[in-house]
């Protein structure tokens, strides 16, 4: 789709060879054009972490980003683009001819743009709409599991009042209520009494809390232990696990207040070891994977698997079919192989051939909210001290919700920055964070101070 003429080709080869080291290969073994441009859809600070790691790789000539943000504009060309518009991202592409496209958030899934783009040939990384329902529809990840035997949460599906009544019967407190479509990770609801799950639940139902997403709602028995982010790499028969995540959900210390989008998230070595890792890969990540392909959705592209660690074993609480956010950010700090290989991998059919490499320290991301999120936010206000906050070693501060314009960034969401930090161990990682986080001023500013406490506490015992 995207060509470049071959002497520039050859000039840009030789000139990235001598500053890097690279041993030239011959005959070109990518089937795709050995340099790539890259489009990336998204605007957060998911996409901000896809866009830094696809520049360290030498094949990348070009990133274009859209929407994209203020942090994104100073790594790539950030264009506009209407993300709940299938055509928008059709008629984007047609214009930006590029090599591959990297779908970063979940509604462009939910609409098909990996339909509509490999229909046209067009490379893309992620799974189809059918294969998306994995996320789309919780009630429909539900069915799934109780099909393939992958465990979860008992579960009962709700359409009217009367359902949710019978449902909570069966139920004992606490118990969750989750809405069935996208609700930008504010359809979760935990409830310590069943008065409180109706009420929510009936919310959901009326479209006052979550819209058209909580049309069904799902009960679950709430399920005790760590949370654990397992995510993997599926080119449509195998799969590759990359390190793990954990993110903290809530918009307060302590695990208090509203569910949010997350509010930080770490990764290091023992979060999770090679037994478990290797359990959860035949138990949960490949039987999604064949699952699905039996069912005439083969899948490919991120799974991203959330996990609660019982007393019973792990379970799945949900799915999602796209890197998270904020765990993209610490776990592609971790990646030291090439991102752009590893999603050719997924999209030609052979993870197993894939070099994943990953380091052995640990990562840290503080996200940095607007006053008032998850709820009602104030934009517009001016960030200061980023540059600063880069300098304390091992500190990248990937934008979520920035604007930039005259050479100053604002706010322009509720999640506005996720300041992650790189460092030997759990606790220097948590440090550089903090240190960083310090750095930076805006009027409103919230952000949680214990990212990792419960990890360091257990660690010290």
């Amino acid at each position: 789709m995207h060509s470049i003429p071959s002497q520039v080709w050859a000039f840009r080869l030789s000139a990235l060879s001598a500053i890097r080291g690279l041993t030239l290969i011959s005959p070109n073994p990518y089937p795709y054009s050995f340099y790539m441009k890259v489009l990336v859809i998204g605007g957060g600070g998911r996409e901000h972490a896809l866009v830094w790691k696809l520049r360290q790789s030498p094949r990348v000539t070009e990133i274009v980003c859209a929407p994209g943000n203020g942090g994104i504009s100073a790594d790539a060309t950030c264009v506009s683009v209407d993300q709940k518009k299938l055509d928008s991202m059709v008629e984007l592409a047609e214009k930006v001819h590029p090599d591959i496209t990297v779908v970063g958030p979940e509604l462009p899934l939910q609409l098909g743009v990996v339909d509509e783009f490999n229909r046209r040939g067009w490379p893309v990384f992620g799974p189809t709409r059918a294969a998306a329902q994995l996320e789309t529809s919780k009630s429909f990840a539900k069915e799934f599991m109780q099909r393939h035997r992958i465990p979860t949460a008992h579960y009962a599906i709700c359409t009217s009042q009367a359902d949710v009544k019978a449902a909570l019967s069966r139920f004992s407190a606490p118990v969750v209520v989750k809405a069935d479509g996208l609700a930008a990770g504010k359809g979760v609801v935990m409830c310590k009494a069943k008065d409180e799950a109706m009420t929510a639940a009936v919310e959901m139902l009326s479209g006052k809390m979550v819209g058209e997403a909580g049309a069904r709602v799902v009960i679950e028995e709430c399920l005790q232990g760590d949370e654990i982010s397992f995510l993997v790499l599926s080119d449509g028969e195998r799969v590759a696990a990359l390190v793990a995540a954990q993110d903290h959900k809530r918009v307060d210390d302590g695990d208090t207040g509203p569910n949010t989008g997350g509010m930080g998230a770490y990764s290091f070595p023992a979060l999770l070891d090679e037994q478990m890792t290797q359990w959860l890969l035949h138990h949960v990540a490949q039987p999604v994977v064949d699952g699905m392909k039996a069912e005439g959705a083969e899948y490919k592209g991120i799974l991203y698997c959330g996990l609660m660690m019982t007393a019973r074993g792990p379970m799945v609480l949900e799915f999602n079919c796209r890197f998270g956010d904020p765990e993209t950010q610490p776990i592609l700090m971790r990646m030291d192989s090439d991102l752009l290989e590893a999603i050719e991998a997924s999209i030609e059919g052979r993870v197993s051939d894939g070099d994943f490499r990953w380091s052995s320290d640990a990562t840290v991301c503080v996200v940095m909210a607007s006053g008032g999120y998850p709820g009602t936010i104030a934009v517009g206000k001016q960030i200061t001290g980023i540059d600063d906050a880069q300098k304390v070693s091992g500190v990248k501060v990937f934008h979520a919700g920035t604007s930039a314009r005259d050479g100053s960034y604002y706010t322009s969401g509720g999640r506005v920055l996720g300041v992650t930090a790189r460092a030997p161990d759990l606790k220097s990682a948590v440090d550089r964070a903090y240190e960083a986080t310090a750095k930076i001023r805006f009027d409103g500013v919230h952000y949680r101070t214990d990212i990792a406490a419960r990890a360091l506490n257990t660690i010290k015992k």
